[in-house]
């Protein structure tokens, strides 16, 4: 099992940037895939962004394509999601998810371990 802990998120304007980290201790980090998802009020949990176990292979969600970008740090064992250009439609909760696959997946049903959440806000 994984544990992580995610920080960084706050309150922003529109247009502006944020950068959201998660640190992951417990199982080997550098083996598995990991995730970013996030939740707004009302809506279902959705993918946001994921990289494979080395870093090398990344997908995005179309909404964020262009203006997010997922790093992974396997010396550090931390996963980090860059967030440019941000609009007020990304405000949701933020949530990192370690996977069961070496292989970036785009469901929440592939990711096993799950943090607490980092609040993000876009004002307009």
């Amino acid at each position: 099992q994984v544990q992580l802990v995610e920080s960084g998120g706050g309150l922003v304007q529109a247009g502006g940037s944020l950068r959201l980290s998660c640190a992951a201790s417990g199982r080997t980090f550098s083996n598995y895939a990991m995730g970013w998802f996030r939740q707004a009020p009302g809506k279902d949990r959705e993918f946001v962004a994921a990289i494979s176990w080395g870093g090398s292979t990344t997908s995005y969600a179309d909404s964020v394509k262009g203006r997010f970008t997922i790093s992974k740090n396997n010396s550090k064992n931390t996963v980090s999601l860059q967030m440019n250009s941000l609009k007020p439609e990304d405000t949701a909760v933020y949530y990192c998810a370690s996977s069961m696959s070496s292989v970036q997946r785009t469901t929440s049903a592939a990711y096993r371990d799950w943090g607490q959440g980092t609040q993000v806000t876009v004002s307009s």
